[in-house]
């Protein structure tokens, strides 16, 4: 039998112990710190991927100025080989397969178009058309862009997308009123809102379709041809590249980066900045990825605005918030007007 607990090993005993209330206090005290720490460690990842995605705009500003300087003219935003079809079985290729030589992905852009080195520009060369883009992307499904994707997109990381997309700049999104809910359309046809009339195609336009003089920005997917001469507005005043989501855009999640109808050459600035379009239907709201009068726009997963590369080759973070108006001014290469603050 063991002695009893003389008073002041108990007295020490009860010191020692934890009671429920502080253990509770304690666990309080822990859940607190976490809740505090949690925003501070999201903020943090937020402006790393965010800066990833600058960077990655930054490299593409290097790579367009590089093909200007070898061909004289900007990377086709997309190119059909039988313009007159307007077909899509002959695709060239988008803007992010023309400008890899100046990627650092020489060997990937030789194994796609390997008589075409140095690259010239396209709509010299294969009248035709060989096929080669869609022949050899059939044959290696595989093939990744490693600066293609923004790290704050939460689409599927394994989908051969790219979150980086031309600038068709105030033009209107398409001449099919889809789902009967067209909200954007007006300004890219000399509304009030519109800095001058006759902007964009006109309403029974189709995009696809524009030639060289109509496009208002710098990139379309049919192979308009485009010079820096050509940007009145100044480079530092005109929207080359934006950020997209393939959630919110039926064409990039439909499609590849190397496709000139994937989706990677035509955002319209009509659209604002970050404006929904998930939904499931035309009933929905937002509307879904479908209804290209809102889905083809630049969008993005950071707070607030989205990032844009300009022809100077310049990085930007616009906000959602910014003038419709001065975006459309920023969205269009020669309305020959200053835009206002943002």
């Amino acid at each position: 039998m063991q002695p009893p607990l003389s008073r002041l090993s108990r007295v020490v005993r009860r010191i020692t112990a934890f009671t429920l209330i502080e253990l509770l206090v304690v666990i309080a005290i822990i859940a607190v710190l976490i809740g505090l720490l949690l925003p501070a460690v999201q903020k943090v990842r937020d402006a790393a991927a965010r800066m990833k995605c600058q960077a990655n705009l930054k490299q593409y500003g290097i790579a367009i100025h590089s093909y200007f300087d070898t061909n004289g003219i900007l990377p086709p935003g997309g190119w059909f080989a039988n313009q007159n079809s307007q077909g899509w079985g002959d695709d060239q290729g988008s803007w992010l397969v023309w400008t890899l030589p100046f990627m650092e992905q020489d060997g990937l852009y030789k194994q796609i178009h390997p008589s075409k080195n140095p690259p010239i520009a396209p709509w010299v060369i294969n009248q035709g058309g060989t096929n080669a883009v869609v022949a050899y992307f059939n044959a290696n499904p595989m093939a990744k862009l490693p600066t293609g994707r923004c790290p704050s997109d939460d689409f599927d990381p394994a989908a051969f997308v790219s979150n980086y997309v031309g600038s068709l700049g105030p033009q209107c999104a398409t001449s099919i009123n889809l789902c009967n809910n067209e909200p954007y359309q007006t300004y890219c046809n000399g509304n009030i809102q519109a800095p001058a009339p006759g902007w964009g195609y006109g309403p029974s336009q189709s995009h696809q379709g524009a030639n060289a003089s109509d496009l208002r920005g710098v990139f379309d997917r049919m192979g308009n041809t485009v010079t820096f001469g050509s940007v009145k507005d100044g480079l530092s005043n005109t929207i080359f590249v934006g950020e997209s989501l393939p959630t919110h855009h039926d064409h990039l999640s439909g499609g590849h980066w190397w496709l000139s109808n994937g989706g990677n050459s035509h955002a319209s600035t009509i659209n604002p900045i970050n404006t929904k379009s998930n939904g499931v239907d035309c009933m929905s709201s937002p509307p879904y990825s479908a209804n290209w009068n809102y889905s083809w726009g630049f969008k993005s997963n950071h707070s607030g605005g989205a990032n844009f590369l300009f022809g100077d080759g310049s990085v930007k973070m616009l906000q959602q918030t910014i003038d419709h108006r001065t975006y459309q001014l920023l969205g269009c290469k020669n309305d020959e007007q200053v835009p206002g603050p943002y």
